[in-house]
């Protein structure tokens, strides 16, 4: 690994692999961060209008993102007489319709209820949701006889403690990424990282051990049949919620 790549990946976050296409990507959505701060400071104290967030969008999607405005995009892509803003269009099919609101304007789910139906009705499984200032992605996860949108990356390019954490999101909804399947494992990541899982891992054997090692450590004990149970019971009792444990 060159220092280049050691920089960048020290600047970004901590990874267990580093490709050629992932430092330089990543290196990319940085410098598109700092260039478009300024501008995006300046729509939000005006409070700029839809139009003008638009235009700031499409030059982010294309600049940090990778997606080209000309090849990869479309406009006021409609359905059922309705349309949203953007359509990212890959290998001819539709890969994530794209809603944007103006800059000032509070995000949340009833943002993208045309783009739902839309991304069911053509077998899309993205949404990308932003207003310019706050960037989501959704997955739509199978849910009965619908899709629930899932929360993959949200962030605040204006916040700038999550700088690190920003330039890590915005990595994950590049085209490469998506291309590469980042953006998928970041979504099987998320679905690993629910309480449930979570919970059901804190049983498992590995860390049942790791922890019976590390109270046997604190307590000085040799140890004794049944601490697996012991602690197990603990778990399961005292510290798991039971609707957790399936």
């Amino acid at each position: 690994m060159d220092a280049d790549e050691t920089q960048v990946m020290s600047r970004t976050a901590e990874f267990t692999t580093s490709h050629g296409w992932e430092t330089a990507v990543r290196g990319r959505v940085a410098a598109a961060v700092d260039r478009f701060t300024g501008p995006l400071t300046e729509l939000a104290e005006r409070d700029a209008n839809d139009g003008d967030t638009r235009l700031l969008v499409a030059d982010f999607f294309d600049v940090g993102l990778n997606f080209s405005k000309y090849r990869d995009m479309t406009t006021e892509y409609r359905t059922g007489g309705d349309s949203i803003d953007y359509a990212i269009m890959l290998e001819g099919s539709l890969f994530a319709p794209v809603e944007v609101r103006r800059i000032g304007q509070d995000l949340d789910l009833r943002n993208i209820r045309v783009s739902r139906r839309l991304a069911a009705d053509e077998g899309a499984e993205w949404i990308y949701l932003t207003n310019g200032r706050v960037w989501r992605v959704y997955h739509l996860r199978p849910d009965g006889d619908g899709h629930r949108p899932i929360p993959v990356v949200d962030i605040d390019l204006l916040d700038q403690d999550a700088y690190d954490r920003n330039v890590d999101g915005l990595f994950h909804m590049t085209r490469y990424a998506v291309e590469h399947g980042r953006l998928d494992a970041l979504r099987r990541w998320r679905e690993a990282a629910d309480a449930g899982p979570v919970a059901r891992t804190l049983l498992s054997d590995e860390v049942v051990a790791a922890v019976r090692g590390r109270l046997r450590e604190k307590a000085e004990h040799p140890g004794h049949l049944g601490e697996e149970e012991e602690i197990r019971r603990v778990l399961t009792e005292e510290v798991i919620p039971r609707g957790l444990i399936g």
